[in-house]
């Protein structure tokens, strides 16, 4: 697992006016004029939240003209999927599984040795 890009999209999603508009793109692409229709805020606000969209690759964009119309990256939410499917199962190529094979057990000290790994 990509902890740096798991930890990107997480950071994206970790604000619910980001959420919304990406609950409002599972219709099919918009305008960025209609998105901000469902919001009390400005249009720079709303550029701000694209970009960390678009940073953490949930979102494309396509310039028509003047206006930017937005779409859901259905790959990279496919790939949040399955990472989430990942955190929820013991999956083979789990962190833990190699501490076991590291040091035997995957012990409260091993899982230490993890945190200051990914430091």
């Amino acid at each position: 697992m990509d902890y740096e890009l798991t930890a990107t999209i997480f950071k994206a999603l970790g604000d619910p006016k980001r959420v919304q508009i990406l609950d409002i793109l599972s219709c099919g692409e918009q305008c960025a004029c209609d998105i901000l229709a469902y919001f009390d805020f400005t249009q720079p606000t709303l550029s701000h939240h694209m970009k960390v969209l678009m940073q953490a690759g949930l979102v494309q964009s396509r310039k028509s003209g003047t206006w930017h119309h937005y779409s859901l990256n259905k790959e990279k939410m496919s790939e949040l999927s399955a990472i989430l499917e990942m955190l929820l199962q013991n999956q083979r190529d789990c962190v833990c599984h190699e501490m076991k094979e590291i040091n035997g057990a995957c012990t409260n000290h091993s899982k230490e040795k993890v945190t200051q790994q990914q430091q």
